[in-house]
């Protein structure tokens, strides 16, 4: 019998190109044996024609692509949701996943802008036993002390290295409603306002001390002092504003760009990078220094 793998995704016609991207890389490292279920969470944000082209290009007998407008079922504290450069709303949605869903107990949320280059079922069926979410530690986090003080001091996890990146996250969706998270996030919203690393904050705050740590070749950033070795990657997440369709040499970029050359938006992204201006550079690197400088200042040491 073949087995579900449960996949959630955000997304709208900005990315597109790129989560076209992550699923081919998905696809191309796909057993035949599972059912790959892919759930595009979207707020009226995606086009008919964009989701007709992804459905063709991918969807196949053991590749189910669905997409969800869920706009309605977050429109009541859509305005309370904190957003910030070049974050938006969306960003939000997984935190819904376990509520939305009630009759799936675990899913497994990918942000768009990651690569494959191992099944995705393997991370899938970790065993989470009591644990809320599976996850790695962030990268970013690792390496700048701002951040270290910041998820120590205003998060309160009880060390750096057990605050995770929430854009692979694997859910125990039937836990996460055990505890009711929807409502305890809805609660937490309205008295404090995480502006570092928004939802992802909220996720760790509320989800410390459950949090089954996965290793970082689920979730490696393009970071040159990282110390994974290149064989060993499972996942690469092209994070912040390490961005291969926007930057040129980006650590394990020829993985994104050898699985984009297999997709029909291959040409799109190269005119997405080609016309990418030098003033939209500068404000990414910018708003990084920003964040580091946010992140000091609501550290409280």
């Amino acid at each position: 019998m073949k087995k579900e793998i449960n996949l959630f995704f955000t997304c709208d016609d900005n990315y597109i190109p790129f989560f076209a991207v992550t699923l081919k890389s998905i696809q191309i490292y796909a057993n035949k044996n599972n059912t790959y279920v892919i759930r595009v969470l979207h707020s009226n944000s995606i086009s008919a024609e964009n989701i007709n082209k992804i459905t063709k290009e991918f969807a196949c007998k053991n590749f189910k692509i669905l997409f969800i407008d869920i706009e309605k079922n977050v429109e009541a504290i859509s305005q309370r949701l904190h957003t910030r450069d070049y974050y938006s709303k969306s960003t939000y949605y997984r935190l819904f996943i376990p509520e939305l869903f009630p009759d799936i107990d675990k899913a497994l949320y990918l942000d768009s802008d990651i690569v494959l280059k191992s099944d995705v079922a393997n991370l899938y069926f970790t065993d989470l036993k009591d644990n809320y979410v599976g996850a790695a530690s962030d990268g970013a986090v690792k390496i700048v002390k701002e951040f270290q003080h910041y998820v120590e001091n205003r998060i309160g996890v009880d060390s750096y290295l057990n605050y995770f990146n929430a854009g692979v996250l694997l859910m125990n969706l039937k836990m996460l409603r055990n505890i009711s998270f929807e409502e305890k996030f809805i609660e937490i919203l309205s008295s404090i306002t995480f502006d570092v690393a928004q939802d992802q904050d909220y996720l760790n705050a509320i989800c410390k001390g459950h949090v089954k740590i996965i290793d970082d070749s689920w979730n490696t950033m393009p970071f040159k002092s990282n110390t994974i070795k290149e064989k060993s990657i499972k996942l690469i997440h092209y994070n912040l504003d390490m961005k291969p369709w926007h930057f040129n040499d980006v650590l394990y970029e020829k993985y994104f760009w050898e699985t984009a050359k297999s997709t029909s938006f291959y040409s799109e992204i190269l005119k997405i990078k080609e016309n990418y201006p030098k003033y939209k550079q500068e404000e990414a690197a910018a708003q990084t220094e920003k964040l580091v400088l946010n992140a000091k200042s609501q550290a409280g040491d």
